[in-house]
């Protein structure tokens, strides 16, 4: 078994801070990116994995996209990064693309599915 594999029962996807007082308004800000090729925002997508805030308001996000050759890679983390700066209380945000776990369906939301005509 190699070093980097996961341990059994340890979650693919880090949790995020969901208690953390501005977690709410990031999410909000986040719906406000979209893919330009779906019409679907990219947290109801289900491309945002985590969203992490410290005690000091920095925020660290780790995102993927549907596909590696997605022609708005290099683009949509400053898209994202661009929608939470503003927030006031957020000191610091870095977001940064895996590919691991890869982006499935299955982890859009039921409203993404709905709207894309797969419900």
């Amino acid at each position: 078994m190699s070093e980097d594999a996961p341990v059994e029962g340890t979650p693919l996807i880090a949790p995020s801070n969901t208690d953390h007082p501005l977690y709410e308004n990031i999410v909000e800000s986040i719906r406000t990116v979209y893919d330009p090729e779906i019409p679907v925002n990219i947290f109801d997508l289900g491309l945002i994995y985590t969203v992490e805030i410290n005690e000091d308001s920095e925020v660290r996000v780790l995102m993927s996209l549907t596909a590696p050759g997605c022609p708005v890679a290099g683009e949509m983390p400053g898209w994202v990064a661009e929608a939470i700066e503003p927030l006031p209380g957020v000191k610091h945000v870095e977001v940064e693309l895996v590919w691991e776990p890869p982006w499935g369906m299955d982890m859009m939301s039921d409203e993404a599915r709905l709207e894309l005509g797969f419900m």
